[in-house]
């Protein structure tokens, strides 16, 4: 698991690789990722929008923005929590992935948070560091 904490926000990513939807022999890997945010803090936050970099293990990079996250903008008062699981498929059998989130306080404060870097490994792999 990866775990950030920024401004009272706590964002926990523990990614799986999903073998019934990959095909690596068509150079096809596709994992999920399951996020918890938590509001540690003393206000209500609502998550307005996401900023996702993607980089494969060939140093091909995506970048995806949008609203919200899996169609929906959760408004988290102090100690709740929202999860939601998505997925990435990537053309090589690694990669790695790095976000934000874009909340808004009650009084209309913008803030960045966090998403911490997470890698996408297939299991059981064995990964040589240069």
């Amino acid at each position: 698991m990866y775990r950030a904490v920024t401004r009272s926000i706590q964002v926990t990513v523990e990614p799986s690789f999903i073998e019934d939807e990959s095909s690596p022999g068509d150079g096809r890997y596709v994992w999920a990722y399951h996020i918890e945010i938590v509001n540690l803090g003393l206000e209500n936050v609502q998550l307005r929008s996401r900023f996702w970099r993607i980089t494969d293990a060939s140093g091909r990079t995506e970048e995806v923005r949008g609203r919200g996250v899996v169609g929906k903008e959760p408004t988290l008062k102090p100690g709740e929590s929202f999860e939601y699981t998505s997925g990435c498929p990537l053309t090589t059998p690694s990669g790695i992935m790095v976000g934000t989130y874009q909340m808004q306080t009650d009084s209309g404060e913008m803030f960045v948070v966090e998403i911490p870097a997470f890698s996408l490994d297939l299991p059981n792999q064995i990964r040589v560091v240069h």
